[in-house]
């Protein structure tokens, strides 16, 4: 039977990030919904370094019943196809990186094409930083410095911005960017939040690190609303994806604004 698509985009962390987040690690795999699924890394952002492969292995190598790593930089003698790669994996994992880069590369060699089949057909996506902004129609990328917004393949509607508490240099250019409309309404997701959609509606809001935030950000009449969302925290129950506490709001306030 035909799954729902389902994308899961972080903000930040996962298995390349120091200490690690082994939760959103584990949700990986628990929503190809498989005991031991295939899951396909790529790289590409990051240039397929192999400091983020040998991560990608000791991560997922003896959970997985298969661990692939798919590097566009090296693929000199391969004689399969993109679309016999990809489309022979349960999920795929786009690492973080230069979103600006991962574009360029994916669309140069029509990954872009086969990526949409694959999520269209039930293969779960997945991806951090960079590797969870390119699923929307756009982020904030720091590919040449400064942030600034770019656009992403647009399998989601709305944008989203990463490292909304370590980068917090981002959250500005997005919320600009959202209020002049260079960018739809999206999210900005601290690192350790995961957002979960299936299909283009997004259903959960997790968390691998207590404290951390999402939040909503949309234009209206050229002013921003704000709409905070307390993220479940993996492994402690759910808590859903109320508003948060007003004592919590307050504290908020001053990285994420009134609103």
């Amino acid at each position: 039977m035909k799954r729902t698509p389902t994308i899961l985009a972080m903000g930040g962390g996962g298995f390349t990030s120091t200490p690690g987040d082994p939760a959103l690690d584990e949700l990986v795999l628990e929503l190809s919904g498989r005991r031991e699924p295939r899951i396909l890394f790529l790289p590409t952002a990051s240039g397929d370094p192999n400091e983020q492969i040998a991560h990608f292995h000791a991560t997922y190598g003896r959970r997985c019943a298969l661990a692939t790593v798919l590097s566009l930089f090296r693929r000199h003698g391969d004689p399969r196809s993109l679309r016999e790669i990809v489309l022979a994996h349960d999920v795929v994992y786009a690492g973080g990186g230069s979103m600006r880069n991962l574009m360029a590369i994916w669309a140069a060699h029509g990954l872009d094409v086969v990526l949409r089949e694959a999520w269209e057909s039930g293969i779960v996506l997945a991806g951090l930083s960079a590797g969870a902004m390119c699923w929307f129609e756009g982020g904030v990328t720091k590919s040449f410095g400064p942030p600034e917004p770019n656009a992403g393949l647009g399998f989601v509607p709305g944008s989203l911005t990463v490292h909304a508490d370590g980068e917090p240099e981002r959250l500005p250019v997005f919320l600009e960017a959202v209020r002049s409309g260079e960018l739809p309404g999206g999210w900005a997701a601290d690192d350790g939040v995961g957002l979960v959609f299936e299909g283009t509606e997004l259903t959960r809001v997790v968390s691998a690190r207590p404290g951390t935030n999402a939040v909503r950000v949309d234009a209206v009449g050229g002013e921003l609303v704000r709409t905070r969302l307390v993220p479940e925290l993996l492994g402690a129950g759910p808590m859903g994806m109320r508003p948060l506490p007003d004592d919590v709001k307050e504290m908020r306030r001053s990285r994420y604004g009134r609103g």
